[in-house]
């Protein structure tokens, strides 16, 4: 017996190199194989790469200059008591955009010769905090880049932050619906230097317009918002068209015009505005939009309106996952290509009509915004559906041979592990369901004990193991093998909530780049998902970048519980702050503003997450009612001697420390 059970031991040492040794003609991971898998720059040019230590490095000026390693920020960060999650913002990246933003549209002006110019305004809607529009405001300064408002409180903002005597050229967009209070702060602006434009969105909405203008005696600056039929493409293809939400159908426009004719207001119509979705990956479909506004742009000069702006909207898309194509997640142009279709269609358009051509304005916020902030979060764990812990041979718990002795179904499932080829691994899928079902039905019936029942579930999973190791080196992988990948992938337990920090990747399956921060440089072996802290089963990502669309699992390292393992979700910097919410009490992250500086970089400003307390608050919870509850009771354990004094003590300053704590984890 003793023999039979070496020769099986070294039977196993010899499937285990043929299996898990290197090929002979396999090179050792580069950091070339760690910038292809994940597409860094495709989505990251040009302010994220790898440098050869294999960690990432962010570019905040693009190519003026400057870097720093990601992976020694955090590092330093953390010295600094800033905890994970960390959301960290580079002021310098939101410079570069809205500069690169401003030289493709002077460059598309000079080449077509567009006798106007373009003044770009932000969306405050895309990311309203404090930090970042200041940021917005002084870097667009050079620009006349102004703000858009879509609602009352982001009008306070807008009114606050613009420095009308320091810009005096930048626009102040007034979008979204409109009470009498809107209306009226808005005109009074006007006072302070502010040029507001007031963009009706309903018929309503101008009626009351004049009916202040005239008891202030301003005359407003009005824009018509126009219901284009073209429509966009992604998510938000559908926002535009006659059953969109916003906006006038043409025989609205119409109303408008008479309306403003018969009060001899129509000088104050000086703005047209459209907006075809957010998102629009398909350059098709915004040179198609520009055409049918130019056209309505023409027919309101026409009409005798004091015509100026024609503002292009929102749209302009990131490319997420970095192929370049009209995927949702991607685009198939760049800032230049947009710049150049806009001008180039506008001008045209004018010319026809022998018109003057306006001032063009956009509105762009997540093209401005998204490349600016930088997720990071640490890995707590993970956890396999099956025995076998990682491909590294020193991890692989291979089944020890059958004893005749055991239940037939056991010795099926070993006999069908020894067996899998490259030539019969399908129908040895097949025969491992099959033996794993039939184990779980005999378990019921009390047929197999519960370790009986796991040795098999155990055996399946070494098949399954076996089979995908297989399936990986195949060119075709048949339909009813597909899902195995996915089926054998790990859960990392990542210290973030998916609702509070990625809401659109629950909400509406954005992509988002992930990717670790460090040890580029070695072949990430495993293949995981993401499981976030909330007890929620939508609280995972497990949809991820990939050249050919969507893959369900994302490559990743194997964790050592001693050691820190970073992930970095990139592109987050527009709505998802904002659209966050508090989904078992994990509420904001901490937040960093990095700016680079001769001497490397600073850190401009720290944002505290919320504490217990805080949250504990928004559902209206006081901590010191909490805390004078928890004494009662221990006042109570007291007397009844269930806890000494010692341990009441220690309850009450673990209470009140944790009510002062970071909502999320530490390790």
């Amino acid at each position: 017996m003793g023999t039979k059970i070496e020769e099986n031991d070294r039977r196993d040492e010899t499937v285990l190199e043929q299996n898990f040794a290197l090929p002979p003609d396999k090179k050792p991971w580069r950091v070339e194989d760690s910038e292809k898998l994940y597409r860094i720059e495709g989505w990251g040019a040009p302010y994220f790469s790898i440098d050869a230590a294999g960690c990432v490095v962010v570019s905040p000026k693009g190519d003026r200059g400057g870097s720093l390693n990601l992976y020694e920020l955090v590092e330093s960060l953390l010295q600094r008591q800033i905890k994970l999650p960390l959301l960290i913002r580079f002021s310098d990246i939101l410079d570069d955009r809205i500069s690169r933003l401003n030289a493709c549209f002077a460059r598309a002006i000079a080449r077509y010769r567009y006798p106007n110019q373009y003044r770009g305004v932000y969306p405050i809607k895309c990311n309203q905090s404090r930090h970042l529009v200041e940021t917005v405001v002084r870097s667009g300064k050079p620009y006349h880049f102004g703000l858009e408002a879509g609602s009352k409180p982001e009008l306070t903002i807008a009114l606050a932050l613009l420095d009308p005597e320091q810009n005096k050229e930048a626009l102040l967009i007034c979008n979204g619906y409109k009470d009498r209070e809107y209306i009226e702060m808005a005109l009074l602006a006007t006072k302070l230097g502010h040029r507001p434009v007031l963009v009706i969105e309903q018929l309503s909405e101008l009626d009351l317009a004049l009916e202040i203008g005239q008891t202030l005696d301003i005359d407003p600056i009005l824009g018509i918002r126009a219901k284009l039929s073209t429509k966009g493409s992604g998510h938000w293809g559908n926002s535009t068209g006659d059953r969109a939400k916003f906006g006038l159908g043409v025989p609205e426009i119409v109303e408008v015009l008479q309306r403003l004719e018969n009060s001899n207001k129509l000088q104050c119509l000086q703005l047209l505005h459209f907006h075809i979705g957010s998102q629009i990956s398909a350059i098709a479909a915004i040179k198609e939009a520009i055409r049918e506004a130019a056209q309505i742009y023409g027919e309101l000069v026409k009409w005798g309106a004091k015509m100026q702006y024609l503002d292009v909207g929102g749209g302009l898309a990131v490319d997420y996952d970095g192929s370049k194509t009209n995927f949702y997640a991607s685009k198939n142009y760049n800032l230049q290509n947009y710049a150049n279709d806009i001008v180039a269609e506008v001008k045209e358009a004018c010319e026809e009509r022998e018109i003057d051509a306006p001032i063009l304005v956009s509105e762009s916020g997540r093209a401005i915004a998204s490349h600016q902030a930088v997720l990071i979060f640490d890995i707590l764990g993970t956890s396999d559906t099956f025995a076998i812990e990682g491909r590294h041979r020193e991890n692989i718990e291979v089944p020890q041979p059958t004893p005749k002795k055991e239940h037939l179904i056991l010795r099926n499932l070993w006999e069908t592990y020894e067996s899998i080829t490259p030539d019969n691994y399908q129908e040895a899928y097949h025969d491992a369901i099959q033996f794993k079902e039939e184990a779980i039905s005999l378990f019921s019936f009390g047929y197999l004990s519960l370790k009986e029942r796991a040795r098999a579930e155990q055996l399946h999973w070494a098949c399954c193991r076996r089979i995908l190791d297989i399936t990986r080196t195949q060119e075709y992988v048949p339909d009813d093998l597909e899902d195995l990948e996915k089926n054998m992938a790990s859960i990392y337990y990542a210290n973030l909530s998916v609702f509070q920090s990625s809401p659109d990747a629950w909400a509406i399956d954005q992509l988002f780049p992930i990717m670790p921060i460090h040890r580029l440089n070695e072949e990430p072996t495993q293949r995981g998902i993401l499981g976030d802290l909330t007890c929620d089963s939508d609280g995972k990502i497990d949809k991820f970048i990939d050249l050919r669309g969507v893959k369900s699992v994302l490559e990743l390292h194997s964790v050592n519980p001693q050691e820190s393992y970073y992930l970095g979700m990139f592109l987050v910097g527009a709505y998802q702050e904002n659209m966050g919410s508090w989904h078992n009490l994990f509420g904001d992250t901490n937040v960093v503003h990095i700016r680079m500086t001769p001497k490397g970089y600073q850190v401009e400003y720290v944002v505290k997450g919320d504490t217990i307390t805080e949250v504990l608050g928004y559902a209206q919870y006081k901590a010191e009612d909490l805390v004078e509850g928890i004494r009662r009771r221990t006042e109570e354990a007291l007397q009844d001697g269930r806890l000494t004094l010692e341990e009441s003590q220690r309850l009450l300053q673990n209470y009140e420390r944790s009510l002062n704590s970071y909502t999320y984890l530490s390790r």
